[in-house]
């Protein structure tokens, strides 16, 4: 019988005598990031320095360091759980996909290249090295790391390429937690063809299951346990209930719903489950509609979670002219691709609603991407994020966009600027968000915000209208930011002539998953598994 335990010697030669775990899935959205997110947090919790690590991530969904580099989304994220700072070691490569097979490649947290897939899997060997020696220096400085595959480990076509999966786990020799989604169906199935075609090495170190998103009673599935268990002669070391609203960022926009249409003031809204907001729930009060575009390349849309969040705000992804409706606020979020986002927007008709919605005195917020849109034009003549030329914006601010070779990624603080309209009632007030963006966009409007910068000096940052309805800005997380939030819920009520309910205080999101995980798992096999006492 396997116990999944560790051998002596990792396979590439690196040091064991490190305390790790490692997520792999059965499948792409099982609730690998979120597993690990809650691992950070419980393991912060009993006292040790923990670490996420994601050798190569596929994701619009990026994140700012604090020293100007990129890494996925859901990795900062993990990084928040454990309580420290993210670097660009818990996310060697990045890959954020522009269409036609052919992505950006970030490195280290920074471009590497643009190129196709082939190209990609041609160079994986020489990307290697800078996989692992990101995990040396992870461990070098963690009591224990937390690792996350991506997708699935047997995907056959990918595995000669593989960076991230079984490749990683056996350079560490480590313990593998292989995750299924209950929820989906075909759990069995999932997890026996899984273990099937894995390559004898790569069995050895799965350690058990995880059974994720399970709803109802668990002792009924007492009897499915028993047969994963007699069959593949590993445990099940949880089985993790679906959570509601669980409020923690994205990987990546598979978490979106599929679509959600107009229905008046009862539109359906988006609700966070374990791994993503895919459960709808009616709102039967008076609430606030917010429209956020959903764009075929949408970036960091969990910008908007926090409006989500908030009682009395109802937010739908729409795609569709016909599902435009009357919305309080229309959302333009970021995009990796810019240009070729616009021609969606005509081709379905959202460009002349969002229009006709602005001039009509409606609430429009365009953020990085967004941003760009909303203004005169866009010009890439050097064709930095796709073919070269000029496309013309919706034209609701006084602005133009120039794509250039440099990538703008930082983190930034600074104050709010606008007199005028939504961000009114807190003129003045501090904000904290970071931008990631090629472009550089030069507007005739007044600011929106202004930006402290390193040298002591300001800057100005976005653009807004006249009467303030219209806004512009690169920054990402400016929702996060509690006072603007409920400076725009409030003046979106007042317009509407609406009594929304108050805001209230949430839970800490992490530690309310790491509270799940310790009742749902096998924490004392799990401690063992990772080489930690207690």
């Amino acid at each position: 019988m396997s116990t999944g335990a560790r051998p002596g010697a990792s396979r590439y030669g690196m040091p064991d005598t490190h305390r790790c775990l490692m997520v792999q899935g059965t499948a792409s959205h099982v609730g690998k990031s979120i597993l690990v997110a809650g691992l950070c947090r419980l393991f912060r919790q009993e006292g040790l320095r923990v670490a996420p690590f994601k050798a190569q991530n596929m994701a619009l969904n990026s994140f700012a360091t604090h020293d100007g580099h990129e890494i996925g989304r859901a990795q900062a994220a993990q990084a928040e759980a454990a309580g420290i700072e993210p670097t660009p070691d818990m996310n060697p490569i990045l890959l954020k996909p522009e269409g036609n097979a052919r992505s950006q490649v970030v490195v280290g947290g920074r471009v590497y290249a643009t190129m196709d897939a082939a190209e990609y899997h041609r160079r994986t060997e020489e990307l290697w090295p800078v996989v692992e020696a990101s995990l040396q220096r992870l461990v070098a400085g963690c009591d224990i790391v937390i690792i996350e595959g991506a997708g699935s480990p047997v995907e056959m076509n990918l595995a000669a390429h593989d960076l991230v999966n079984m490749r990683v786990a056996l350079a560490i020799s480590a313990p593998v937690l292989l995750v299924a989604d209950i929820d989906r169906g075909g759990v069995f199935a999932a997890l026996l063809g899984t273990m099937a075609l894995l390559r004898r090495a790569e069995r050895d170190l799965v350690a058990g299951f995880v059974i994720n998103k399970f709803r109802g009673d668990p002792d009924l599935f007492a009897p499915g346990i028993a047969f994963l268990e007699r069959r593949l002669r590993r445990p099940v070391l949880g089985v993790v209930p679906w959570i509601e609203q669980i409020g923690i960022a994205e990987e990546d926009s598979q978490g979106l719903p599929a679509g959600s249409g107009a229905k008046g003031r009862e539109s359906r809204g988006r609700a966070n489950a374990s791994d993503g907001p895919t459960a709808d729930t009616y709102v039967a009060h008076p609430s606030l509609d917010v429209l956020v575009v959903r764009l075929p390349h949408i970036a960091n849309f969990d910008d908007f979670d926090p409006l989500a969040a908030r009682r009395g705000v109802v937010v739908r992804y729409v795609d569709a002219a016909a599902d435009f409706g009357e919305p309080d606020l229309v959302i333009l979020p970021g995009t990796k691709t810019t240009r070729a986002d616009l021609g969606f927007l005509r081709e379905r008709g959202l460009d002349r609603a969002i229009e006709a919605h602005a001039h009509r005195g409606g609430a429009v917020i365009g953020i990085c991407g967004g941003y760009q849109m909303l203004g005169e034009r866009v010009e890439d003549h050097e064709g930095i994020e796709g073919p070269p030329g000029t496309s013309r914006g919706l034209g609701l601010l006084p602005a133009v966009t120039r794509y250039e070779s440099e990538k703008a990624t930082v983190q930034v603080t600074g104050q709010v600027m606008t007199a005028s309209g939504m961000l009114a009632d807190v003129r003045g007030a501090a904000i904290s968000a970071y931008e990631i963006h090629m472009g550089h966009t030069t507007a005739s409007a007044a600011p929106a915000f202004v930006i402290a910068r390193e040298d002591g000096a300001t800057r100005a940052e976005g653009a807004m209208s006249a009467d303030g309805t219209v806004v512009g800005t690169y920054l990402h997380g400016l929702f996060h930011n509690r006072a603007l939030v409920e400076s725009v819920v409030a003046w979106l009520a007042q317009r509407r002539d609406v009594s929304l309910p108050a805001a209230t205080h949430r839970e800490d999101p992490y530690d309310r998953l790491a509270d799940v995980l310790r009742r749902s798992l096998n924490m004392d096999r799990l401690r063992a598994l990772a080489g930690i006492s207690g």
